[in-house]
């Protein structure tokens, strides 16, 4: 089950997209129609924070609709709304998971550089946009933007402390996430939030896919392009610290809370990587892919 927020001339709201990703349910109006009993809000994020009962009522409600042939009734096409990033203004810092690919590791220095344990930075709320939105150049601050293709997972429960074993059971669903970096920020100012907090340096979406579609999040293919041309492609079988590993770590001293979004690392294939790099420039359009998801496009403009 994929869920968006999306807007349009009434307001935003929670939507369902079909198997096909061409039309929406509005969630909230069907299932009042369905007559369902319990409050549904009208943003994912408070939706998620209800725990599992959101997911088994947006399924009644899917189903409903099913069962009594409604679909051309009540789906929109999905072209005229307008997509917002599944959590538009995240609770917390965005938590990012650096070089959990080897290869990536390798291309930003050496073998020596794969790390040990995991290493992890955030982005600022205020980076989050959406699917089809605008990257911001910044030209007047970075001359180095890149990008990096990225699987995100959104917490589904509260949870410290949490086992390895246990991990998936904390988890609401997966989404994309473009981590957009300004390498000479991040050069300048010896760390890695300024040249990743810029605003609109952190594309998200289209949607956020129930953990119940992705059997595996460890062995699922990524691809990310830059004008059609490809320029990273991998599979996340291949991360240093699988998605179990990473959620236990984070939960140790620190609690995790449901809507917080954990993205798991890129692939080898960033601008920087190659000889001369290859940063973007005004005009270039990034779209990634991850199986099982979807895809993620966004364009960069000077404003």
């Amino acid at each position: 089950m994929k869920f968006v927020m999306y807007k349009n001339e009434s307001g935003q709201f929670i939507g369902i997209v079909n198997p096909e990703g061409t039309h929406v349910l509005p969630l909230v109006d069907t299932y009042e129609k369905m007559g369902g009993k319990k409050a549904i809000p009208a943003d994912l994020l408070q939706a998620i924070s209800l725990g599992e009962v959101f997911h088994q009522e947006a399924e009644k409600t899917f189903q409903w609709v099913n069962d009594n042939k409604l679909d051309s009734e009540l789906f929109i096409p999905l072209e005229t709304v307008e997509l917002l990033a599944p959590i538009p203004r995240p609770a917390k810092n965005i938590f990012c998971v650096g070089k959990n690919y080897a290869e990536h590791a390798i291309e930003m220095g050496s073998k020596d550089d794969i790390p040990e344990h995991i290493m992890v930075f955030t982005k600022a709320p205020t980076t989050v946009i959406a699917h089809d939105q605008n990257i911001l150049a910044h030209s007047e601050l970075t001359e180095q933007l890149d990008y990096e293709g990225e699987l995100a997972v959104v917490i589904g429960k509260k949870g410290k402390a949490i086992k390895r074993e246990d991990a998936l059971d904390y988890v609401f669903g997966y989404t994309i996430v473009n981590d957009v970096t300004a390498r000479d920020l991040q050069a300048k100012h010896k760390q890695f939030f300024i040249g990743k907090s810029l605003d609109t340096t952190c594309p998200m979406g289209p949607w956020i896919v129930h953990k119940t579609t992705i059997e595996n999040p460890n062995n699922l293919d990524i691809k990310t392009t830059v004008n059609g041309e490809v320029r990273q492609d991998s599979n996340t079988g291949n991360f240093i610290f699988p998605v179990e590993e990473v959620i236990s770590v984070l939960s140790q001293g620190m609690t995790l809370e449901p809507g917080d979004i954990i993205a798991t690392g890129t692939p080898a294939g960033v601008g920087k990587g190659f000889k001369p790099p290859r940063f973007l420039s005004s005009g270039d359009t990034i779209e990634i892919t991850v199986e099982g998801i979807g895809t993620l496009r966004n364009r960069v403009t000077k404003q």
